[in-house]
């Protein structure tokens, strides 16, 4: 397994809540329900849905660049990010969190991943997507290399951030006891 990060030196108090959550049919009830998770651990959640697009922006183009900058700008003023990296829509996860991911990183802020089950990324999609692998199970059904590190997601999002096995709660309670490191 890879080493154990340290608890983030920083007091953490606003949380960017990325993930495919936002693709759900009761996404804006989930949005509340992941902030009220936020707020039990003493978090403040900022979910891409509590923002709406103008209603003068018709045009799709123009929605999608309006949503990509208020994205951008709840994660620049969130001091963490909090991500679903479960699969989404395949044995990967959602693309555009994935970003979300990097960006923060990028900015140097810490991020904290979740996802539902142990195990490396290999195995993980061997056990739910066996249709995308191979017939000796060395390879995905494309002859391609599987990743396999022992981590459980690509190692450019396994590396920078903790992942927690079980759902937000789960992540939200490990980054608490970390913060109460910090000031303990």
């Amino acid at each position: 397994m890879h080493r154990a990060r340290r608890p983030c030196p920083t007091m953490i108090r606003t949380l960017y809540l990325a993930g495919p959550d936002v693709f759900r049919p009761d996404a804006r009830a989930r949005g509340a329900a992941l902030k009220q998770d936020c707020a039990a651990f003493g978090f403040e959640g900022l979910f891409p849905l509590d923002q709406n697009v103008p209603p003068d922006i018709r045009e799709p183009a123009a929605q999608a660049t309006w949503i990509y900058h208020a994205n951008i700008a709840l994660i620049e003023r969130a001091e963490a990010l909090l991500a679903n990296l479960d699969f989404f829509r395949g044995p990967e996860p959602d693309s555009g969190t994935c970003f979300e991911v990097g960006y923060a990183v990028a900015k140097g802020k810490p991020v904290y991943g979740y996802l539902p089950e142990h195990g490396s990324f290999a195995e993980r999609i061997r056990l739910r997507h066996p249709e995308a692998i191979g017939p000796e199970g060395v390879l995905d059904a494309r002859g391609w290399s599987l990743e396999e590190f022992g981590l459980p997601l690509n190692l450019m999002l396994s590396v920078p951030a903790p992942l927690v096995v079980g759902d937000a709660l789960a992540a939200l309670a490990r980054l608490r006891r970390e913060q109460d490191a910090v000031v303990g």
